[in-house]
């Protein structure tokens, strides 16, 4: 053949190869797209199964509401004391609300340490003002090692209050909680963010998991929910109402579905991974044989429990952890896009950083639920999620530019997996309306209902940005900052009262 006919024959076969270049990419593109969509449908799924499993619990709890005994818990002198510890850091626009709530709690016999992080506004002094705070030497004993140097130990004057403050070098909220665990004189330990405000019968609904299975309960996790736009007086939250900021208000149906319903369900399962540091209950005892929590951690409180589950079932110990639905603590959720970005960031990372670090549990069967269950979903269906998403916002589009995916039906699966997403939610919202009935006004309800539906344009794109940045500084192992935190306190309009936090 010539040199010719070579060079003809060549030139016929580029069109061929670049045919079947796009048809590649269009296939990998249809397959990509599709598994994006698949994906998503799992995730809604997954929760509607948790919280199909947190609506059965929440008839059992009406049902055994009556019979729950907690007049007699109160009333009984021999239940297990208890130890609040309250790590504190520039809380001076809520810390005297906060810990007055907390010194109200019905209990029979339990304490306050408040640990003052360094803080370098008037947490301090707002404190020692109000409960006419005097210094007194303390020991501290070193049953867990801590790194930032107690300054100075105080308690009221008139010695009437269980209330002990703790000032000490900043150190991370971690150290501070180790060092408050220290100080602890009681068998069980509280876990409470400083900018908190719990029902009254708190520590008796978390408690009552240890009075009930004494022997076997390590831990037990309490509900959080946002207190913004709230009516608060003494330490209370009075009037349960919407917040007046969307982003707060998406932020409430968001907590709904993950923290209440969704970890009621991995209660249910025996999978529970997570109990918020804004409000978990634990045996001293075991949290002082795992070490404490890692102050190099920046997710402490879930790498506290994941860390649990590891001990016990590596050394073959029956236990239990516990989610507590009903009463609960109140916090005030970020309500600008800034602080909430660093949140999510945090939150990211922190979720990145506990699955690198127990990832010999991961899909191994001697730990049982956690390793199987708990944890692949938690990298499958959270961790993964911000990457999927972003994915898909890039890969459904081009698919469609080029041909891959067809316009009606892309449309059409949108549609479905945005209704989907908004059913799990609006069932959400009427199993908390059914169970706990927070919100009295048909207003707030509304208000409910249209942030649920606006969760699905932009905030969801954001959340998953912002994860993605945080999963980024976890590979790249970045210096972990916590972020300045702005706080507005509370008021009793539940309105702002200024301050800032972190």
């Amino acid at each position: 053949m010539s040199a010719a006919a070579l060079a003809a024959s060549g030139a016929a076969d580029v069109p061929a190869v670049l045919d079947a270049l796009a048809g590649g990419v269009r296939w990998l593109l249809a397959a990509c797209s599709g598994a994006v969509m698949v994906y998503f449908v799992c995730v809604n799924t997954s929760y509607l199964v948790l919280i199909a499993l947190a609506a059965w619990d929440s008839v059992h709890y009406h049902r055994r509401l009556a019979f729950t005994g907690y007049d007699d818990i109160y009333a009984n002198p021999l239940n297990p004391a208890i130890t609040v510890i309250m790590p504190a850091y520039n809380e001076e626009a809520g810390i005297v609300e906060a810990v007055r709530a907390m010194l109200s709690l019905r209990y029979p016999n339990f304490e306050i340490v408040v640990v003052d992080d360094g803080s370098r506004d008037g947490t301090f002094d707002r404190l020692r003002k109000e409960y006419d705070l005097v210094e007194v030497e303390r020991v501290l004993p070193d049953d867990i090692p801590t790194r930032g140097r107690v300054l100075s130990t105080h308690v009221p004057a008139t010695g009437s209050t269980s209330l002990l403050v703790v000032r000490k070098a900043n150190s991370g909220r971690a150290d501070a909680l180790n060092v408050g665990i220290n100080f602890a004189q009681h068998p069980l330990v509280c876990m409470v963010d400083a900018d908190s405000l719990l029902d009254p019968g708190s520590l008796l609904s978390v408690a009552k998991p240890f009075a009930d299975d004494p022997l076997r309960v390590v831990a037990t996790g309490g509900v959080i929910r946002i207190a913004n736009g709230c009516e608060v007086v003494a330490g209370r939250v009075t009037k349960v109402r919407m917040p007046r900021s969307w982003l707060v208000r998406i932020q409430v149906i968001e907590y709904l579905r993950a923290f209440l319903l969704g970890r009621t369900g991995w209660s249910r399962l025996g999978g529970l991974l997570i109990i918020s540091g804004a409000f978990g209950l634990f045996r001293r005892d075991v949290v002082v044989e795992i070490g404490g929590l890692d102050p190099d951690s920046i997710g402490e409180d879930a790498e506290l429990v994941t860390r649990l589950h590891r001990y016990m079932r590596d050394r073959g110990r029956d236990y239990r952890i516990v989610f507590v639905s009903e009463p609960v603590s109140w916090t005030e959720a970020p309500s600008s896009l800034a602080v909430l970005a660093r949140q999510r960031r945090r939150w990211s990372r922190g979720l990145a950083e506990l699955a690198w670090k127990h990832r010999r549990m991961f899909g191994n069967p001697r730990y049982g639920r956690i390793g199987l269950l708990a944890l692949p979903y938690y990298v499958i269906f959270e961790l993964c999620a911000p990457l999927v998403s972003l994915s898909g916002l890039v890969l459904v589009p081009l698919g469609v530019l080029v041909g891959a995916v067809d316009i009606p039906f892309a449309v059409v699966v949108m549609l479905a997996s945005y209704g989907y997403s908004l059913l799990v939610a609006f069932v959400a919202l009427a199993v908390e309306e059914y169970a706990f009935h927070r919100y009295t006004r048909w207003r707030d309800l509304g208000a409910a209902a249209l942030a649920a539906l606006a969760e699905n344009f932009g905030y969801r794109q954001f959340n998953a940005w912002w994860g993605v940045q945080g999963i980024f500084a976890a590979l790249r192992r970045t210096q972990q900052v916590w972020g300045v935190m702005t706080r507005e306190g509370f008021s009793a309009q539940g309105g702002p009262t200024g301050g800032r936090k972190r």
